[in-house]
């Protein structure tokens, strides 16, 4: 199955760490019902091990009615039939920990599906009630939901709020198949507690925990006010106390903590990475930034400096599995993602955007901190605009189909160009466009100049190179338009985000470019290298 690779700085190896994004759905289909499952990851470990990546982190892989992609988990000891079993996934942790590859699971502390037992005995009357959030309506006959809080989803003007027969009311932030758990509730917090135990002794290395600044509400759940502060149900200060209960948990099995915290304030949000909490959380700065060098780098600058003080390693990520796929991104006028702002049909150039995402692969991977890689970026897959029978995201239903939504970034991968449905497995549950072949990874194997093949290269001279991953950076004079940084051991970094091609500072060794230099020795536009000085 191919061999274990060492890893570097055992005890901390989340700190310089490529961690790689398995959205189970569409990775690899290993029985032939057109969902991906665990025995396409388990047979697809090979390809993982040598693209040389540190850990894999699963997107949720728990029993569910996926109203919303797995995130309404109905059952978090057990794994979704769709993907396999429990034993599977057992098989599947140690597996690729024999290879060298670590696992992260995700945990939805939130909310969870209104198939989920407790739910479904608090819709019946029972004592369960108190572990959600139900209230009487407003108005004369309590008609009127009991607040006007905003939906989770961008762009949706459908209420939190879903009135029962019995004429209460239930709060859920997203969808209404997604109740939201009442964490003032100690068995709440006991609960999920347990659930990490559960998944630690199974092996897993870490957890990454969506939505994590949305757990506490206000209990009074009054009006949202925007601007109020405290926020009535945004990164209340009640959070900080269960995470460092959680990190109790973590501590004891060595295990550690990524959340998904997004915040425009950097000492609030620097407030989750104290020692005591989360080891790390991703950084939404960098993934929605322009390609734009002085954008880039006020990026760069400002989480470095946000992460010093609490001595936490940054994340660096250019995709995952809510926002357009990078090539398409980065072929467009506006190269920057906003929820807000997509839409169908939106002009892109790949040939363009594909340049862009290998000198932005080198970009990341050269930054002080971890590195995530979602599915497919490795293949260079651009975003797939779908046809309208096709989506399945309740973004795009939300939104009165105004949103295109998140399935184009979904699409199940290509494996094997000359297979049926590029050897993904089943007839795909999201349909492939009929280029997906150009795109497979046996195909991109056999060819030096692939995105597949930069990818590998960059994460072997990454893995060598004692100066990339965690520590520190130092800018370099260079010309408008350019990144140029110095990591240690003398290492360098430029990228040229100008117009025009640029000299490249003084050096011994070009160890890898994201393309070729110019017949003159200069660096083109769109073009990112690693140098030894």
């Amino acid at each position: 199955m191919g061999q274990p690779r060492p890893a570097r700085n055992q005890s901390a190896w989340w700190r310089s760490a490529v961690i790689y994004q398995v959205y189970v759905r569409s990775f690899a289909d290993g029985d032939g019902d057109g969902t991906g499952d665990l025995a396409g990851v388990r047979a697809r470990l090979p390809y993982l091990a040598e693209l040389g990546v540190d850990a894999l982190w699963f997107n949720p892989w728990y029993r569910s009615p996926m109203a919303d992609g797995g995130y309404d988990v109905a059952d978090y000891r057990s794994i979704d039939p769709a993907f396999g079993t429990l034993a599977e996934a057992e098989k599947l942790i140690a597996e690729a920990r024999e290879l060298g590859i670590r696992t992260l699971v995700d945990i939805v502390p939130n909310h969870v599906s209104d198939q989920h037992p407790w739910f479904q005995a608090a819709l019946a009357g029972g004592p369960e009630r108190e572990l959600f959030h139900f209230r009487p309506g407003r108005g004369e006959h309590g008609e009127l939901p009991p607040n006007d809080w905003p939906s989770q989803f961008v762009g949706s003007a459908e209420p939190v709020w879903t009135r029962l027969p019995d004429g209460d009311w239930y709060l859920h932030l997203f969808t209404p198949e997604q109740p939201d758990l009442n964490w003032e509730h100690p068995a709440v917090r006991q609960e999920h507690e347990e659930i990490l135990r559960f998944w630690f002794e199974r092996g897993v290395a870490g957890v990454r925990i969506d939505s994590a600044a949305l757990l506490a509400k206000d209990p009074d759940l009054p009006d949202y006010v925007e601007g109020r502060d405290p926020n009535p149900y945004v990164d209340r200060d009640e959070l900080h106390d269960i995470y460092r209960s959680w990190r109790s948990v973590a501590d004891a099995y060595d295990g550690i903590f990524v959340g998904e915290v997004w915040l425009p304030d950097s000492e609030r949000f620097a407030r989750y990475l104290r020692p005591d909490e989360l080891h790390t959380a991703f950084n939404f700065s960098f993934l929605s930034c322009p390609w734009d060098a002085g954008r880039l780098r006020t990026s760069i600058d400002e989480t470095l400096a946000e992460h010093a003080p609490v001595g936490a390693p940054a994340t660096w990520v250019l995709c995952n599995h809510d926002v357009t796929r990078t090539v398409t991104r980065y072929g467009r006028t506006d190269t920057g993602f906003d929820f807000t702002a997509k839409a169908f049909g939106t002009p892109t150039d790949l040939t363009l955007g594909t340049r862009r995402a290998r000198a932005a692969a080198l970009l990341s991977l050269a930054l002080p901190g971890a590195v995530y890689v979602y599915q497919g970026e490795e293949l260079g897959l651009p975003e797939v605009e779908l046809p309208l029978d096709s989506i399945q995201d309740p973004m795009y239903f939300r939104s009165g189909g105004t949103d295109p939504g998140r399935d184009g970034c979904r699409v199940p991968l290509p494996w094997d160009a000359e297979a049926p449905y590029a050897g993904f497995g089943g007839d795909p549950w999201l349909p492939q466009p009929a280029d997906w072949p150009h795109y497979a990874a046996d195909r991109q194997s056999e060819d030096p100049t692939s995105m597949l093949s930069l990818y590998r290269a960059a994460l072997r001279v990454r893995r060598t190179e004692p100066g990339f991953g965690d520590g520190p950076l130092s800018w370099l004079p260079a010309d408008e338009g350019v990144l140029a940084f110095a990591r240690t051991d003398g290492l360098l970094c430029v990228v040229n985000l100008a117009d025009r091609p640029v000299e490249l500072p003084e050096h011994s060794e070009l160890l890898l470019g994201s393309a070729p230099l110019d017949t003159d020795g200069f660096l083109p536009p769109d073009t990112a290298v690693w140098l030894r000085a």
